[in-house]
This record gives structure tokens, sequence and C-alpha cells, in this order.
């Protein structure tokens, strides 16, 4: 692997529109630590004369200020781990953004003294303050739920040793838990879960069956330490609920990000209506690889072992331009922007972090770090975060900076949304029919993690919530046979569910996430939508995707959705996704029955 000093800039992200240079970071970093304190003097005193404006344009400072520092040090960070200096940076800018919000945790029980009415005249009074006004209103829409000053203060300060269990569970997983050694060509290897993938994968089966049963042996090892965490996880957040009046952890994620709990039970009664679509791919796949006796361990093998088409940077980057030319010139010359102006950081460098993200700055630009290797994969990859970078400079550009911040709902939306035209546009322009296949089965692949995958994790957490809420203790025996059942149910009879697999919850860091994962599953489904209908240019669809890239947080999650066109309080949009990775299915099928 290159040194980052051999890699041509060209290819390097440029942050010096964030900062010029460590100096200028350094002294913006001294000048945010002078000021932090200001915050502080309105305690108590929020909403005598003109304060409220000067607090909450203050708080705004602060607050894009940290974000804008931190965005410097940890893309900087993440390019060269081995650069101390910029660990550094980030470790002194997470201290003074967890100073900020103890200071500034009065803010809102202060405001909650009120009813809305008072901040309603405040506003009509001092027109400076309509610029807060939506997160004025977000703010009392939990009035119900906010506890009183001192309460807030005292949650404020908990937030870190409840941060402990999920350490303390990242710390057993990736740094205590070892691995039996595997025979790989010939030679032993230390198991791990990167390896674990790439041998899911291996067409040799004897090679999946061993690594799959040496993998959860791995887990089945610190299983009781695991089921102590994650129990303590969901007690917590069951006792948080319960303190702030909600009926349950589930409603208090959802209802705090502005989601209608309608949605999640929606997804779930609609994935197990369409159960026969998921047991049909299972089939289709293992018909094409001429699999008659499945087991769980076989759903990782290719399709094609032995094809793999590998892209120059600049061909993915024309392969991208020209999938996306259904959205418009305005949308393409920004996304040329991103590509031309060094916002990405392309190639994998010695210490540089791995995988891929984008991240925002309001004043300037996104930013975007991938690991570009020339496969399919990482076209895609680029494709994906440049979907987050787009949705970030149109929601900063139409919005003020308290309204820019969408939600996570619909956060991985507009990512799927490209990566979906991508593999359309593949579909539909190649003749290669061995690239058609791959992209078919890459689909196939896709809706079974985000959609059946996360849906099943999605079941289990609320199971697992509901039944401490019962009194049923989460014992290791309790939560593995729980686990063992819904991957019975979401795999069928047609597949052999190795009782191994009944460890896997142990190893899924999202559900300690507090009810994440579901969105992984109604923001593809939403995708499927969208870009359906813009590769089919339905009259008004680039419009209407447009408008909601542009809404920030001007409308609740579920309703900026419905801009879209898409509807996830109704279970037709559901079903929709499931009609059309069922016309996946078919498509896939008439391939692989070409070559028998």
């Amino acid at each position: 692997m290159k040194k980052r000093s051999e890699i041509e800039n060209k290819y390097k992200i440029d942050t010096t529109s964030l900062f010029k240079d460590n100096n200028e970071f350094e002294l913006a970093l001294k000048e945010i630590e002078n000021d932090i304190n200001k915050i502080s003097k309105f305690a108590g005193k929020l909403m005598d004369k003109d304060n409220l404006y000067e607090v909450l344009s203050l708080d705004e400072n602060l607050v894009r200020r940290l974000y804008r520092l931190y965005t410097y040090a940890h893309i900087n960070n993440d390019v060269e781990l081995s650069i101390n200096l910029y660990n550094e940076y980030v470790s002194k800018v997470l201290f003074f953004y967890n100073k900020y919000s103890s200071l500034s945790s009065y803010i809102v029980p202060e405001l909650l003294e009120n009813e809305y009415s008072v901040i309603e005249e405040k506003i009509k009074k001092d027109l400076r303050l309509k610029d807060y006004e939506l997160s004025l209103k977000k703010i009392f829409r939990l009035k119900e739920h906010t506890l009183n000053k001192q309460e807030e203060f005292i949650i404020s300060k908990l937030t870190t040793p409840y941060e402990a269990i999920e350490n303390a569970y990242s710390k057993l997983k990736d740094v205590d838990l070892k691995f039996e050694k595997i025979n790989v060509n010939g030679k032993r290897q230390e198991l791990n879960p990167i390896l674990y993938y790439a041998l899911q994968e291996n067409p040799d089966r004897k090679i999946r069956k061993d690594s799959f049963k040496k993998f959860y042996k791995g887990y089945e090892s610190i299983i009781n330490t695991n089921a102590e965490l994650i129990s303590g996880n969901v007690k917590k957040n069951n006792a948080i609920s319960e303190v702030r009046k909600f009926n349950s952890a589930l409603e208090r994620a959802l209802i705090t990000n502005e989601i209608d709990p309608k949605v999640y039970d929606t997804l779930l009664n609609s994935i197990n209506k369409n159960i026969y679509i998921i047991h049909k791919q299972w089939d289709v796949y293992f018909k094409a690889l001429n699999i008659s006796d499945p087991h769980i361990y076989d759903v990782g093998c290719p399709v094609i072992s032995d094809y793999e088409k590998i892209y120059t940077y600049e061909e993915a980057c024309k392969l991208i331009l020209d999938s996306i030319s259904v959205m418009g010139d305005e949308y393409k010359r920004i996304f040329k922007r991103a590509m031309d102006e060094r916002w990405i950081d392309v190639f994998p460098n010695e210490n540089k972090r791995s995988g891929g993200y984008c991240t925002n700055c309001y004043e300037t630009h996104p930013y975007v770090v991938i690991n570009f290797d020339g496969r399919i994969h990482e076209v895609s990859t680029i494709t994906h975060e440049l979907g987050h970078a787009m949705q970030y400079y149109y929601a900063s550009k139409y919005n003020n900076f308290s309204n820019s911040d969408y939600s996570i709902f619909v956060a991985e939306v507009a990512s799927q949304v490209n990566e979906i035209l991508l593999n359309l546009y593949i579909i539909n322009n190649s003749k290669d029919i061995n690239e058609i296949k791959t992209i078919y089965a890459n689909l196939i692949k896709q809706f079974k993690g985000s959609v059946v995958r996360q849906s099943m994790f999605a079941e289990f957490e609320k199971t697992i919530h509901e039944s401490d809420q019962k009194g049923i203790p989460l014992s290791v025996d309790y939560l593995n046979k729980t686990y063992l059942k819904l991957n019975k149910k979401y795999y069928g009879k047609h597949i052999k569910v190795d009782k191994q697999i009944m460890y896997e919850w142990s190893r899924i860091p999202h559900f300690y996430y507090n009810f994440y994962v579901y969105q992984y599953a109604t923001g593809y489904i939403a995708a499927l939508k969208i870009a359906t209908d813009l590769y089919n240019k339905k009259e008004n669809s680039l419009e209407n995707y447009i408008k909601f890239l542009k809404l920030g947080s001007t409308l609740d999650p579920v309703e900026s959705l419905k801009v879209a066109g898409v509807d996830l309080t109704k279970e037709e949009s559901f079903d929709a996704a499931f009609k059309m990775f069922d016309r996946q299915l078919d498509e896939f099928q008439k391939l692989t029955d070409k070559e028998v």
C-alpha cells in the first residue's frame, strides 16, 4: 500500500476551505476555549429582555464553530491515523463540545418553563427570532417529556457513564475476543471479522462452513458477558423512557426523531405479509448456485465467483455521471464539482481509516473519504457517499443553519437512490451478461441486507425491549432462542438454519444504538421507489426529489418523504417495494436459466 506522500494531490481531500493550516486551526481552538463559558452567564435569565435571541445566536455560533473544528480535525486524523497531532485535535474538540453541552443544558428546561404562547409573543416583538422559530417549536413538541433544569443537568452528566456499556461491548468484541485459526489456501490464519466476511464469499463450501462454525464459536465464548451488556443497555433505554414519560423505548426513539411509531409496525407487518417473497429469493439464489441442500453459511456465496471488472477512478466517475444524467444538469454540475474540486479523498494509503463516509460543514461544502480499489462495490461507494453530499449541499444552501440538519431517518435515502440508479444504468446499458447478472445479484443482496436483515434486527430489538418491560429476564438462553426463532422465520424452511447463528445477536453493534436499524430498511424502500420513478422519468419525479433534498428539517421526516412521493405510514409503499424486488428476482432467474 502506498504512503500518503506517494499519492497525487488531485486524489487527496482539500481541507483548506475549513482552515488554511494547523496554525489557523489552533487559533480557532483557543478562541472557542475562551468563548464557551459565555453561554453559562444567561442561566436563570434566558427569558429576560433580549436574552433569548442572544442565547440562541450564541449557541448557534458556538455549535457552528465546533462543527468546523471537528470536521477539520477528524478528516485529517482519518486520512493518516499515525499522526498523533490530529488525534489530539479530535480529543480537544470533543472535550470542548462536551463542556459546551453541560454549560448549555439549562436552555431547553428554561424555555419549557413557559407556554409556547410566550415564545410566540417574543418572536413578534423580535423578528430576529424568526430564524429559530422552527427549532423552538420542535423543542416544545417534547415539552411533556422534558425534565426540570436540575434533572436535565443530571441526565447530561450521566451521558458518559451510560456510554460505558457500549464502550465495554466494543472493547470486548473488538479487542478481547479471540478466534481460532483456520486453514486458508494452505496457510493457518487467525480468524477475524474481515477475514470471516471474505471466507463466507469463498466458492469452497467447506471453507464457508468451517469459518462459520469457528467464527461463532468465538462469540459463544463471550456470550454470558455480552448478555449482561445488552440486558443492561435495554434496561437503561427502558428506564430513561419511563423517566421521560414515554410508553416504551421504541416510542421515545421514534417520537424524539419526529417519526410516527406507526412506521415501525407498518414495516414489520409488511415484512411478515411478504415473507414468501423473501423465501423465494433463496430458491432463486440457490438454484443459480446449484446448491440443493443450502445452509445458512451458503447465503454469502457469490453467483459468479470468477468475474471481477476493475475500473480506474476516472472510468468510475464517468460511469457514475452517466448514471445520474436523469437528475438534471444542476445536480450533475454540483456532483462533478465534488470530483474536480477535491471534496473527495480517493485512494487507500498507509494508516488511513478503512471504509467510507461523508461529512459536512455548513460554511463550506461536504467532504467524502473513501478507499477506492477499482471494484464495482467501490464505484457504488463513490456514488453512495456523493448522494449524502448532495443532500448536505442542498439542505445547507436552502436553509439557515438551525434548519439544515435533516433527520437520520431520511439520511440514507439520497445515497441509496444514487446506488440504485447506478445499478439500473448498468443493467440497461451493459452488453456483458456476466456484468448484468452480477448487478442483479448485487441488487438482491442489497435488498436482503438493507430490508430483510435489518427488519429482522428491528424485530429482535423490539421484542427484547418489550420483554424487559414485562419483567422477562434477558438471559443467554432467552436471547439465543429468540434470535434463532427469528432466523428460522426469515430464512424459511428451504435453508438449514444452523444453530450457531443464535449467537449472531452478540456481534451486532447497532443493538446499542437505540432503535436505529429499522431506518436502513425504510430508507432503502423509499429510495427504491424514488430511483425507479426517476429512472422511468415519471412526471414531476425529479422536481419533487430536488424539493425533498432542499427541505433540511423544515418538515418532519415522514412528511418530507411524501414530497418525494413515498408515504411510509402506508403498507402499500412497502408492498410496492416487495413487488419490485419480486420482479428483480424473476429477471435474475431468467438470466441464470439461460445458462442451464
